[in-house]
Order: structure tokens, then C-alpha cells, then sequence
């Protein structure tokens, strides 16, 4: 097939990735040059990677980058595609607009897809003159890695987009689950909140960001403690996630304080080199002084 994702960043580079090891041709499309190739080099940093523990094979990183190719070009990148999965920021009227544009450039047939983690699908993908072409595939950070997809069904999603939806997801080996379109579907609602709580404890000084990700990784056997998987993910993207449960859910999604004052001082975790914690070419290297002592 022809796969077309919107966005180069973290979520979308990897999906591009892990479409084109499976053997489809992928065009990934960003608003900047800039923002391209380093979507691109990222992707062949984790196929080298991939190499060099003897994951993935020299011929496969080659095969891999042969089908992939960049462009700032909504035309472009979408001409032909079977698929569009759209990898914007988490912001709906963005994300509307996206999926509009998209709808005018495609035929009749392609299927157009939304990886957001938390915002409703279904109002989305009301801004398609045919909605029922319309999905939510909720990939999972890296996504080379984790082997998790939610195939979201909005209200509109109809039977035959669905089953494509499947179908894809398992054909890039990965492990689809069904989920109905409900605020924070069902991964994100229960990260986020274990990972609130998480920061409501540094907050009261109940322990130490490292010692509450120690407990989960190692008392639960989490791969990543909910600290730093905010870190990670971006504090932004979290208080926007939160404060979209809240209104929706209620108010045991209230953001801490401590999330707050972090967002409003651009300390937003890995992406901008402090969060919780302190970052150094992708690498954990300290705590953030204003968490310490908590």
C-alpha cells in the first residue's frame, strides 16, 4: 500500500517507520523542511540501532529507507495513499482542518486515520464529508517498540474502514485492540491517571520522582516509571490531555500545580531538556532542582 502520515515528529516518524518495514510505501509530510529530515534521520538512527543489536538486518535498514521519502506537500504526500494517518499536535480544530484537507485531496476509497491519544475521534472525523472513512489508530511511544495499537471506533466508523484499520495494524506486527470512542480511550485514560497521581505524590513529598518510577518499574514490572513517561511523552501534551479529561470526566483529572508551573516555565521534559527530570542527549543525567527535596 501507499501510506501517507501527517507530521514528522515523535509519533509520526515512527509510525512512518514502522509502515515501511512492513513492506509499504510511506510518504511522510511536515510543515518545515527542517522538520523532515529530522523526522527521516530519526528514523534511520532507530533502524541503525536496530543493526547494531542485531534486530534488524543491513538489508532491511536499506529496504526500509528505499521505501520512505519526505515532503512538505499535503498534495504530495497524500496523491494516491490508501491510507492517511494524520500525526498533527493534539489540537482539534488542527486536526479537523487536517482531516478536511486530506478528504479533498484523496480518492473516494483511501481511509483516513487519526493517532490521537485522548480527543474524541468521532468529532474529528465529523469534518469529512463521509465520516465512515474516518478512525482513530492510537499508537504508542516508540512506536518502533511497543507493540500496542487502539483502533478507535467513532460513531461514524463504518464496518469496512474498521476491518481495514485491523487488518493494517496486524500487517505492521503490531497487536490491535477495539476500543470506543471515549475520552482517553482506554490506554491513555488509565496512564494518565496512575501518572497524575504520580505527580500529585512528588507534589505532597510522598517520595522522590525516582523513587516513585523505581516502585512501579520494579514493583510492578512497568518498563518506564509514570514520571519519567511524562517526561518523556511532554508535559504540555499531558496537561492538554488532562485538562480534556476533566472537562469531560470530571475532576479527578484536575492537572497538579506542580504540572502547571512546570508547563508555564517551558520546562516541558525530554523535548526541551528539563522536566521532573534533567535530559542530556535523550538520557536521564538529574533531578530537576525544583522538585528536589519534595
Amino acid at each position: 500500500m501507499h501510506v501517507s502520515v501527517l507530521g514528522a515528529g515523535t509519533m509520526g516518524h515512527g509510525i512512518a517507520q514502522v509502515s515501511a518495514m512492513a513492506g509499504h510505501e510511506v510518504t511522510m509530510r511536515d510543515i518545515e523542511d527542517e522538520y523532515v529530515q529530522r523526522g527521516l534521520d530519526a528514523i534511520e538512527q532507530n533502524l541503525q540501532g536496530g543493526v547494531d543489536r542485531n534486530k534488524v538486518t543491513e538489508a532491511e535498514m536499506s529496504a526500509t529507507l528505499d521505501r520512505l521519502s519526505g515532503t512538505t506537500s499535503l498534495e504530495a504526500a497524500v496523491s494516491g495513499a490508501d491510507l492517511v494517518v494524520e500525526a498533527v499536535p493534539e489540537d482539534m480544530d488542527l486536526k479537523r482542518d487536517t482531516v478536511s484537507d486530506v478528504e479533498s485531496l484523496v480518492d473516494d476509497d483511501t481511509i483516513i486515520a487519526s493517532n490521537t491519544s485522548s480527543l474524541s475521534v468521532t468529532e474529528i472525523m465529523s469534518a469529512l464529508d463521509d465520516p465512515g472513512r474516518g478512525v482513530g489508530l492510537h499508537f504508542f511511544n516508540p512506536v518502533h517498540i511497543m507493540g500496542l495499537v487502539e483502533v478507535v471506533v467513532a460513531e461514524q466508523t463504518d464496518a469496512e474502514t474498521l476491518s481495514f484499520a485491523t487488518e493494517f495494524v496486524e500487517g505492521i506486527d503490531k497487536t490491535a485492540i477495539e476500543v470506543g470512542d471515549s475520552p482517553g480511550f482506554a490506554s491513555s485514560r488509565l496512564g494518565v491517571a496512575l501518572g497524575v497521581e504520580a505527580m500529585r505524590m512528588v507534589q505532597e513529598g510522598v517520595a522522590s520522582p525516582r523513587d516513585i518510577d523505581a516502585s512501579m518499574e520494579l514493583g510492578y514490572n512497568h518498563p518506564m516509571g509514570p514520571i519519567e513517561l511524562g517526561d518523556v511523552v511532554g508535559l504540555d501534551v499531558r496537561l492538554g490531555i488532562l485538562e480534556y479529561l476533566r472537562e469531560e470526566l470530571g475532576e479527578r483529572f484536575r492537572p497538579p500545580q506542580i504540572l502547571k508551573r512546570k508547563v508555564r516555565a517551558g520546562k516541558l521534559g525530554k523535548k526541551t531538556g528539563e522536566g521532573f527530570y534533567v535530559w542530556e542527549d535523550g538520557e536521564i543525567v538529574g533531578v530537576s532542582e525544583d522538585v528536589m527535596g519534595r
